[in-house]
Protein backbone atom coordinates (compact mmCIF):
# COMPACT_ATOMS: atom_id res chain seq x y z
CA UNK A 1 0.00 0.00 0.00
CA UNK A 2 1.13 3.22 -0.55
CA UNK A 3 0.06 6.77 0.62
CA UNK A 4 -0.30 9.78 -2.15
CA UNK A 5 0.05 13.19 -0.49
CA UNK A 6 -0.50 15.98 -3.27
CA UNK A 7 -0.55 19.62 -2.72
CA UNK A 8 -2.47 21.32 -5.28
CA UNK A 9 -4.10 24.73 -6.12
CA UNK A 10 -7.21 24.99 -4.47
CA UNK A 11 -9.07 25.93 -7.59
CA UNK A 12 -8.43 22.57 -8.79
CA UNK A 13 -9.47 20.48 -6.03
CA UNK A 14 -12.89 19.91 -7.45
CA UNK A 15 -11.18 18.62 -11.05
CA UNK A 16 -8.14 16.78 -9.61
CA UNK A 17 -11.14 15.00 -7.28
CA UNK A 18 -13.37 14.00 -9.83
CA UNK A 19 -10.60 12.53 -12.36
CA UNK A 20 -9.55 10.86 -9.01
CA UNK A 21 -12.71 8.98 -8.48
CA UNK A 22 -12.74 8.04 -12.24
CA UNK A 23 -9.97 5.89 -11.55
CA UNK A 24 -11.49 4.05 -8.94
CA UNK A 25 -10.40 6.06 -5.49
CA UNK A 26 -13.27 6.81 -3.46
CA UNK A 27 -11.86 8.24 -0.21
CA UNK A 28 -9.53 10.98 0.81
CA UNK A 29 -8.60 13.77 2.92
CA UNK A 30 -9.00 17.47 2.18
CA UNK A 31 -6.89 20.02 3.84
CA UNK A 32 -6.13 23.41 3.60
CA UNK A 33 -2.82 24.32 3.67
CA UNK A 34 0.03 26.94 2.82
CA UNK A 35 2.67 26.38 0.81
CA UNK A 36 5.63 28.64 1.68
CA UNK A 37 9.08 29.86 0.41
CA UNK A 38 8.13 28.67 -3.46
CA UNK A 39 7.31 32.21 -4.64
CA UNK A 40 9.71 35.23 -4.26
CA UNK A 41 6.91 36.47 -1.75
CA UNK A 42 4.86 39.41 -2.58
CA UNK A 43 5.20 42.93 -0.20
CA UNK A 44 2.01 43.82 1.70
CA UNK A 45 1.36 46.87 3.49
CA UNK A 46 -0.74 47.33 6.18
CA UNK A 47 -1.24 50.62 8.48
CA UNK A 48 2.36 51.52 7.57
CA UNK A 49 3.42 48.42 8.46
CA UNK A 50 5.47 46.23 5.33
CA UNK A 51 6.04 42.69 5.11
CA UNK A 52 6.50 39.79 2.82
CA UNK A 53 3.80 37.04 2.41
CA UNK A 54 5.44 33.96 1.05
CA UNK A 55 3.13 31.59 1.31
CA UNK A 56 0.69 30.02 -1.44
CA UNK A 57 -2.57 28.76 0.01
CA UNK A 58 -3.02 25.00 -1.56
CA UNK A 59 -5.14 21.68 -0.97
CA UNK A 60 -3.60 18.70 0.32
CA UNK A 61 -5.50 15.49 -0.95
CA UNK A 62 -4.01 12.36 0.83
CA UNK A 63 -5.06 9.10 0.03
CA UNK A 64 -4.35 5.38 0.50
CA UNK A 65 -4.02 2.93 -2.36
CA UNK A 66 -2.48 -0.01 -3.32
CA UNK A 67 0.22 -0.29 -5.41
CA UNK A 68 -1.10 -0.88 -8.52
CA UNK A 69 -3.11 1.78 -8.11
CA UNK A 70 -0.32 4.60 -7.58
CA UNK A 71 0.64 4.96 -11.26
CA UNK A 72 -3.07 6.15 -12.42
CA UNK A 73 -4.01 8.12 -9.45
CA UNK A 74 -0.63 10.24 -10.02
CA UNK A 75 -1.12 10.43 -13.65
CA UNK A 76 -4.76 11.58 -13.19
CA UNK A 77 -3.54 14.27 -10.88
CA UNK A 78 -0.54 15.62 -12.95
CA UNK A 79 -3.03 15.99 -15.69
CA UNK A 80 -5.66 17.71 -14.01
CA UNK A 81 -3.59 20.03 -11.52
CA UNK A 82 -2.24 22.47 -13.77
CA UNK A 83 0.86 20.94 -15.53
CA UNK A 84 3.64 23.27 -16.68
CA UNK A 85 2.45 25.97 -14.47
CA UNK A 86 4.32 27.94 -11.12
CA UNK A 87 3.65 26.56 -7.96
CA UNK A 88 1.47 24.21 -9.56
CA UNK A 89 1.70 21.75 -6.36
CA UNK A 90 3.57 18.24 -5.88
CA UNK A 91 3.28 14.98 -5.12
CA UNK A 92 4.85 12.88 -2.37
CA UNK A 93 4.52 8.89 -2.42
CA UNK A 94 5.30 6.99 0.96
CA UNK A 95 4.90 3.71 1.87
CA UNK A 96 2.13 2.32 4.11
CA UNK A 97 2.90 -0.54 6.57
CA UNK A 98 -0.67 -1.01 7.85
CA UNK A 99 -4.03 0.52 7.96
CA UNK A 100 -6.73 -0.04 10.48
CA UNK A 101 -10.24 1.28 9.93
CA UNK A 102 -11.38 2.33 13.40
CA UNK A 103 -14.87 1.85 13.37
CA UNK A 104 -14.50 -1.53 12.76
CA UNK A 105 -11.17 -1.96 13.68
CA UNK A 106 -10.45 -3.66 10.36
CA UNK A 107 -6.65 -4.26 9.65
CA UNK A 108 -4.55 -4.29 6.36
CA UNK A 109 -5.79 -4.16 2.89
CA UNK A 110 -9.44 -5.00 3.55
CA UNK A 111 -9.17 -1.66 4.85
CA UNK A 112 -8.86 -0.31 1.34
CA UNK A 113 -9.99 -3.18 -0.31
CA UNK A 114 -13.17 -3.07 -2.21
CA UNK A 115 -15.73 -3.42 0.50
CA UNK A 116 -13.82 0.30 1.51
CA UNK A 117 -14.37 1.62 -2.05
CA UNK A 118 -18.16 0.88 -1.73
CA UNK A 119 -19.24 2.28 1.38
CA UNK A 120 -16.56 5.47 1.13
CA UNK A 121 -17.79 9.19 1.39
CA UNK A 122 -15.89 11.92 -0.26
CA UNK A 123 -15.65 15.37 1.51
Amino acid sequence: MKCIDAIIKPSKLEDVKERIRQVGVKTMTLSQVADCGISDGRLRIYRASSYVIDCTPMMRVQMTVEEDMVNPVVDAIVSTALPGEIDSGSISIYPVTETIRIRIGERPYRAIGDHHHEHAKVA
